[in-house]
């Protein structure tokens, strides 16, 4: 019987999930073919299931740009340094633009602050043709993050689109929360970046 990912629909191959190299990592989950993760955490050489506890944040914003200009702007790391400037402070961030199947291992500073810890993204999804990406993250108490964002033509620009997944254990509401949060606090960031794209030429704020 072929199984299917209840986010995409899309058939995996035959089987509901695979382990990955990263499950370990992980505590032990377990990943759709298509990336997505399993709604369940395995206890292994038990064949015992436990729910995990899974909130999604999802955030929508309307930009007055085409939505490549979008594309450059969210896909770009300097940019992303800029639009998280004040919450988060990135060391071992790479130049330029993500990179399909790229993995990126950095800190992470909150506030630039606490102590850097490490923090890991893996993009699983890069799909620049119809403007859409998906990263699995890891790293600061957090056993998942995955990140799926995509951006939609419209009449007066561009919508993005955030979708986050994330359980953190028993803090996994107040980091859903911060996430919340934290991704609309991107939005007066970018939006200065396409002006200021828009004007010049050039990426800034």
């Amino acid at each position: 019987t072929i199984k299917y990912c209840d986010v995409c629909a899309g058939a995996c191959g035959g089987r509901d999930y695979f382990i990955s190299d990263r499950c370990t990592q992980l505590s032990g989950l377990a990943v759709y073919r298509c990336g997505h993760w399993c709604r369940t955490k395995v206890a292994f050489g038990t064949g015992v299931l436990s729910a995990l506890i899974i909130k999604t944040a999802v955030l929508n914003h309307i930009y007055a740009h085409s939505p490549e200009d979008v594309w450059r702007v969210v896909t770009d790391f300097g940019c992303l340094q800029d639009a998280v400037r004040g919450l988060l402070m990135f060391e071992g961030l790479p130049e330029g633009s993500l990179q399909e199947r790229q993995v990126v291992d950095v800190k992470v500073s909150m506030f630039g602050v606490l102590p850097a810890q490490p923090y890991r993204m893996e993009f699983i999804a890069f799909d620049p043709k119809n403007l859409t990406f998906t990263s699995n993250e890891v790293g600061m108490g957090i056993k998942h993050w995955q990140h799926r964002l995509c951006i939609v033509p419209r009449a007066n620009g561009a919508e993005l689109i955030d979708e986050i997944e994330i359980e953190a254990g028993w803090r996994t509401g107040m980091v859903a929360a911060w996430a919340r949060f934290m991704y609309a606090r991107r939005h007066g960031p970018r939006v200065r970046m396409l002006a200021v794209q828009s004007a010049y030429g050039v990426w800034g704020v």
